[in-house]
């Protein structure tokens, strides 16, 4: 007749944060084997998620608890950007409805398991793989649901939501986002836009501040920045800004 050890068990459940996700790794580290897991899965006290990765029985999987296990457990550098990354920041302003997309960033040629990427959660998951930004530039630790992610800071958030505008996210709501942005930090913004690889996004960055009126706008040094040559157009049909070679949508024409 086999036993299982208890004491194990108790031990994952007290250390095991309600809604995330746990690897082999994790379990080995508080003394379950891969057999022992194993038995504790045929049991039903662990439900098998993914190769080498389990849930708690009856436990729904928060995105965000997965995202912590992706990043503290499984070492990937993926991690929580653009809008959702401002929806996160506090700003009040920010606050989008319910299912809305999750946008989660990393660099290029970043795999995450199937069991991630299949997996139903109740609002979509966008992963954008760019090399846009140097990969830990601007990241902070953000609390988000009960988990530490690492999130973009409101610097590099707002450039990578540019860089999904228009396709993914709309250049009017953008804007209204943009104008909340009193508080970005002139060092960390001066590096960004100076590391920038999208001539795009740095552009519609210091349209859009200009148009704002952003008070970091002021302490930036312009020439630093390089804004590439030619035009841009972002959407068809709309109202040329020379001063940043874009064309943009009429409801944002400089006054």
């Amino acid at each position: 007749m086999t036993t299982f050890p208890q004491h194990k068990l108790k031990t994952v459940l007290q250390d095991w944060t309600p809604h995330a996700v746990v690897t082999h790794a994790w379990l080995k580290q508080r003394g379950v084997s891969h057999d022992l897991a194993r038995e504790y899965v045929n049991n039903g006290w662990l439900e098998r998620l993914g190769p080498g990765t389990f849930k708690r029985p009856k436990d729904a999987v928060t995105w965000q608890g997965a995202l912590s296990s992706l990043q503290t457990q499984l070492g990937l550098k993926v991690h929580v950007g653009a809008l959702t990354a401002l929806t996160a920041d506090g700003g009040s302003h920010y606050a989008r409805p319910g299912g809305e997309t999750v946008f989660l960033f990393s660099q290029t040629g970043t795999t995450l398991p199937k069991w991630f990427r299949e997996h139903a959660w109740p609002a979509p998951i966008s992963l954008t793989q760019t090399n846009l930004l140097p990969p830990d530039m601007g990241l902070r630790e953000g609390a988000n649901a009960g988990f530490q992610l690492q999130t973009s800071a409101a610097e590099r958030a707002v450039l990578e939501a540019l860089h999904l505008a228009p396709k993914d996210i709309d250049l009017i709501e953008l804007f209204q986002i943009v104008e909340g942005l009193r508080t970005l930090r002139p060092k960390l913004m001066q590096s960004l836009l100076e590391a920038c690889n999208s001539i795009k996004v740095k552009r519609l960055f210091l349209f859009m501040a200009q148009k704002a009126s952003l008070p970091v706008l002021a302490h930036l040094d312009h020439k630093a920045i390089s804004l590439g040559s030619g035009d841009r157009m972002l959407v068809p049909g709309g109202t040329y800004v020379a001063e940043f070679g874009l064309i943009v949508p009429k409801e944002l024409a400089p006054a």
